[in-house]
């Protein structure tokens, strides 16, 4: 039941200590958990900018409703999407199977191009939610993660994807903001940590068959 401990614990931290610092090693464990994630047929099509730079922090508050959080935190994690998801981009994650596993053209052609063919389907936006959606699942683990290392963070959803991504260049990478997560230790003078956490009943949120 740790882990249950640890997710108690946890809570969506509303003021940082601004005078402690995350470790490396802390961050190194955030990166790793993050490249770890489960995404959607293993295409990693989500990208992980981990800003500390005080300065650039402090111009994201006002793109982030104000949120003191941006500012104050050790550092903020963004999870962007890449913009383009094609037949490129797919095949590179191929070559990387292959380079890893040894394993022969002959099994990985159907599968390859059976993705090449159903993205070439989609429009941009509906490949832009299937990536949002794969946002969703690291931004959910890193969650977990940072509950079992001891580390505070504020999931957030509220702030200007575009001042973002033109304050950050974002777009001269190919990239799309779509989750903040600042990161640090919480304040001890924050009120909402000690709070109860409201939650359904088991019995109302989970059903046995």
């Amino acid at each position: 039941m740790d882990v249950i401990d640890q997710l108690q614990w946890r809570y969506a931290t509303k003021k940082f200590d601004e005078t402690l610092l995350l470790s490396k090693e802390k961050i190194a464990t955030l990166k790793e958990a993050f490249n770890l994630t489960a995404t959607s047929y293993g295409l990693q099509p989500v990208k992980l900018v981990i800003l500390s730079n005080k300065e650039l922090q402090c111009q994201l508050v006002p793109h982030t409703m104000n949120q003191q959080q941006v500012a104050q935190a050790s550092h903020v994690l963004i999870f962007c999407i890449e913009e383009q998801i094609d037949q490129a981009y797919i095949a590179s994650y191929f070559n990387r199977v292959k380079g890893i596993r040894q394993t022969p053209d002959r099994v990985l052609q159907p599968f390859k191009q059976f993705l090449i063919n159903d993205f070439e389907k989609l429009n941009q936006n509906q490949i832009e939610l299937w990536a949002m959606k794969q946002a969703y699942l690291t931004m959910g683990n890193l969650l977990t993660v940072c509950a079992v290392e001891r580390i505070d963070a504020c999931p957030m959803e509220g702030f200007d994807p575009d001042q973002y991504d033109q304050l950050l260049e974002l777009n001269k990478r190919g990239l799309k903001s779509v989750l903040v997560m600042p990161v640090g230790h919480r304040a001890a003078d924050d009120a909402f940590a000690d709070l109860k956490k409201v939650r359904k009943e088991l019995k109302n949120s989970v059903i046995d068959l």
